[in-house]
């Protein structure tokens, strides 16, 4: 076994990226998914392609909390819950609650500031000079409203922003209606934030991640991880009962990473927010930056060839099939959006969000599972965080400390009474 040799689990952006990271670093990587990267089954496929640098909000906040059990019997609204489920549910979910008080909100934010501030820089460092790298787009980011009071009654979401810098610039119906003449009419105000950025095309992306690290000596390989086990010699069991063996291994699968560390004690909670999308192929007219839909919890992306409105949480776990209602909710909003919109054909997609009770992704090693590193749960920000973890992981497996506190990070933090 090479001295510097490393297993990585999970071929999606956040994988890639640690396994890219570690063989710049000099390591001898596996990279292991029973998905090829870049594959339509990969939660990193149908994201909505925002390098997010504004999400410094948790998931759980006071309006959230509020509004949620109307949502959820509301058919038309962008949160569902398979009711079956909620037993499953609730040990992710009391915790989930807990965590939307002013006090937790506020350090929560602190920590999703310091794993995206810098994300454009992170992406830009690791695609350049690769065939991933023209699918890095720029330009400006526009948060629609139906009236200028929704935006000024959503107090926290600004105060939060304005602690980090993060200020929008106001823009009327009119400022709108000049950069896109073919906005609905429901939209009559926005908040723009310059110097973005986006992928257009986040499953190629990945893709071509993952091409630059075979082409540099790493190794991928097509498996299905089954069992992790921590210790001196850390082992990865692979369906069919094969067992590799390696310095270090990194756990990045996403939503499945959470039966993968059963065996190692950490006592991660770990739950899957499946997200929805539309593909709308050769539009008529497509949008000139990327669109947060506020009332409907949607986010509009030109794409290669196609414009994408992805958004939804639909809480019932890893296996359940996907259902049609959050696709009609979807279309309904972009015939909101773009009343004239036309397009060749449709493209629908589910993917599984992985998501911890305070937002924060498990990044490190835990003291009960030696020289096994966490990098998943990035909820909504998994593209956006997915570089910067890759970058943190090679760090700490070499030895150099990070220079951020990964104390909010640390994967053992739920083991404690029921914490969050």
């Amino acid at each position: 076994m090479n001295g510097r040799s490393a297993i990585v689990i999970g071929a999606g952006i956040t994988g890639v990226s640690a396994a890219e990271w570690l063989r710049r670093d000099g390591w001898a990587v596996t990279l292991l998914d029973p998905l090829a990267p870049g594959d339509p089954g990969q939660t990193s496929f149908g994201n909505a392609g925002l390098i997010a640098r504004t999400s410094v909000l948790p998931v759980a906040t006071p309006s959230l909390v509020r509004k949620a059990p109307a949502m959820i019997l509301d058919p038309s609204s962008p949160l569902f819950l398979r009711w079956s489920y909620l037993p499953r549910l609730l040990p992710w979910l009391v915790p989930f609650l807990r965590n939307a008080t002013p006090g937790r909100i506020r350090e929560i934010a602190e920590a999703l500031s310091a794993i995206t501030f810098d994300s454009n820089d992170q992406h830009l460092a690791l695609a350049r000079r690769t065939g991933a790298e023209r699918f890095i787009a720029s330009g400006d980011f526009i948060t629609l409203y139906r009236q200028r009071s929704d935006y000024e009654g959503d107090r926290l979401t600004l105060e939060t922003r304005a602690r980090f810098g993060l200020e929008a610039v106001p823009l009327s119906r009119a400022e709108l209606v000049e950069r896109d003449p073919h906005l609905g009419a429901d939209y009559r105000f926005g908040a723009i934030f310059g110097d973005f950025r986006w992928i257009t095309s986040p499953g190629k992306y990945v893709a071509a991640l993952a091409d630059h690290f075979r082409s540099g000596g790493g190794i991928f390989r097509q498996a299905r991880a089954v069992r992790v086990d921590a210790g001196d010699c850390p082992g990865v069991t692979i369906e069919g009962g094969e067992t590799l063996q390696a310095s270090k291994v990194v756990l990045t699968a996403g939503a499945w990473s959470g039966r993968l560390t059963r065996s190692l004690g950490t006592g991660m909670r770990l739950e899957t927010e499946r997200g929805y999308q539309l593909a709308m192929l050769a539009p008529s007219f497509t949008a000139p930056g990327p669109y947060m839909v506020s009332d409907a919890k949607l986010v509009v992306t030109p794409m290669e060839g196609f414009l994408r409105a992805a958004g939804v949480v639909e809480l019932a776990g890893l296996d359940a099939p996907a259902i049609r209602q959050p696709l009609k909710v979807i279309e309904t909003a972009m015939k909101r959006l773009y009343p004239a919109l036309e397009f060749e054909r449709t493209e629908h997609w589910m993917g599984r969000r992985p998501t911890t009770p305070d937002s924060l992704p498990a990044l490190g090693e835990d003291v009960r599972a030696p020289n096994v590193l966490h990098a998943y749960g990035g909820q909504h920000i998994g593209l956006t965080i997915g570089p910067k973890l890759g970058r943190l992981v090679a760090d700490l497996a070499s030895g150099r400390a990070p220079n951020i506190d990964l104390g909010p990070y640390r994967p053992g933090r739920f083991r404690r009474s029921g914490g969050g």
